[in-house]
């Protein structure tokens, strides 16, 4: 392992929290299955009554002192220019007044046949450890022929770019050693997406959770992940930039979007091909033992396909198309969220996709249980009710839906849960 290569904030000084915002809504129309909108229509509503889930009071992240946007490229994408001008606060702010959404998408170039969920691979061939040429070596362990078949199952909520949260939880868990490295033998993990933007080493999760898949395949388990919609996001900043694109309150870019949800100069500054390869393969949804895993807690799903495999191919075709509107479209569908919510819509939404998809409960990331209990922004000062009280899953939607994200960004837990849960 190349030293430094998994340590949080990777020098970057201490670990800041950052807050999430409230105030920045996406636009939403609901265009037939696979269509892509080059612009929404005004009269398009911001999707819910609800601000999203982010903090009042945290008015978009600041322009990062040195970060200076990447200009827009066809394909490949280009690392950034150093005379581009950096984002002052005011153009910040301009953009949260004429757009009310963001996030991205990679690129889809070889790389050597290694896909985010193969299970049989020893060996990735890496870049962006410690520079060209480094790969990271795992030895194959021969299964037990005792312990044959699948091992336990776990899931991991949003993590947000907090490094040693994760760490922490995974080595509780019995699924990582204390050098970081895989433990759990034919174990199977799930990450449902959300690896950057917010806390300080996004760029450092990334690389522990593809070190893993590697390791787990080789030791019989695997170690897979979703994508989020902060991965949309940033594959859109990346490729993308400062690209105009149609959103339903004027115009926006990937670039602005980016920051104003928390995006990290050093986070930028280190992504590679490699990373940008990885994310763009992540599968959207998948089907584990009656668990259907998504990211987000919407029906925009059902937009893409009618089968599990239809929507996930769906949208890795889409991404790789390499166009800003179509990216930006997904990126706007993913970030919707509360579809379960309501008490008397809310479980028969999560039946529309179990019918569709299969299985008995959605297991999903992207909004924070403390906001899905509406505990958040109270004013009666009882701090139990804040994020810090969320200790575990949230079970919801007559018992059809279980929320994975504890609210780390907000002073929460980042949950990693064995299924199925024992209630």
């Amino acid at each position: 392992m190349v030293e430094g290569s998994m340590t949080q904030g990777a020098g970057q000084g201490p670990a800041m929290r950052t807050e999430t915002l409230r105030d920045f809504r996406v636009p939403v129309t609901e265009p037939a299955p696979y269509a892509v909108s080059a612009g929404l229509p005004d009269e398009a509503p911001v999707y819910g009554a609800y601000p999203a889930y982010y903090e009042e009071g945290a008015r978009g992240v600041p322009p990062q002192p040195g970060y200076s946007p990447q200009p827009a490229t066809p394909q490949p994408p280009a690392p950034p220019h150093p005379h581009h001008a950096a984002y002052t606060a005011h153009e910040v702010r301009e953009v949260r007044e004429v757009h009310e959404a963001a996030e991205p998408e990679p690129e889809a170039d070889d790389l050597g046949g290694y896909t985010p969920t193969q299970r049989d691979l020893p060996v990735i061939g890496r870049g962006a450890l410690g520079g060209p040429g480094d790969t990271v070596q795992v030895q194959y362990v021969p299964q037990d022929p005792a312990v044959a078949g699948p091992g336990p199952l776990y899931v991991v909520g949003d993590v947000h770019g907090y490094l040693d949260e994760l760490v922490t939880e995974l080595h509780a868990q019995g699924l990582i050693d204390a050098e970081r490295r895989w433990s759990a033998g034919n174990a199977r993990l799930w990450f449902l997406g959300d690896f950057t933007d917010r806390g300080p080493d996004g760029i450092g999760v990334i690389d522990l959770v593809m070190r893993l898949s590697a390791e787990a395949a080789a030791a019989g388990g695997y170690c897979k992940a979703l994508m989020g919609n902060h991965e949309l996001l940033l594959i859109g900043a990346k490729r993308f930039g400062d690209t105009p694109v149609s959103s339903g309150a004027g115009t926006a870019t990937f670039q602005a979007a980016w920051l104003l949800n928390g995006g990290q100069r050093t986070d930028m500054e280190r992504l590679q091909d490699v990373h940008l390869q990885w994310m763009s393969r992540l599968d959207a949804a998948v089907l584990e033992e009656g668990h259907l895993l998504l990211h987000s807690d919407t029906t925009a799903y059902l937009d893409y396909g009618d089968s599990i495999e239809d929507v996930n191919d769906t949208i890795h075709e889409l991404l790789n198309r390499n166009d800003a509107d179509i990216t930006w479209d997904l990126f706007r569908k993913f970030t919707k969220r509360f579809a379960f919510r309501d008490e008397e819509t809310g479980p028969g939404a999560v039946r529309e996709l179990l019918g569709t998809y299969g299985g008995s409960r959605v297991v999903h990331g992207h909004s924070p249980i403390p906001y899905l209990l509406g505990e958040v922004g109270t004013e009666d000062g009882d701090a139990s009710r804040g994020p810090e009280a969320v200790d575990g899953p949230h079970v919801y939607a007559d018992g059809l839906a279980i929320a994975m994200d504890g609210g780390v960004t907000m002073a929460g837990k980042l949950l990693v849960v064995q299924l199925p849960l024992s209630d």
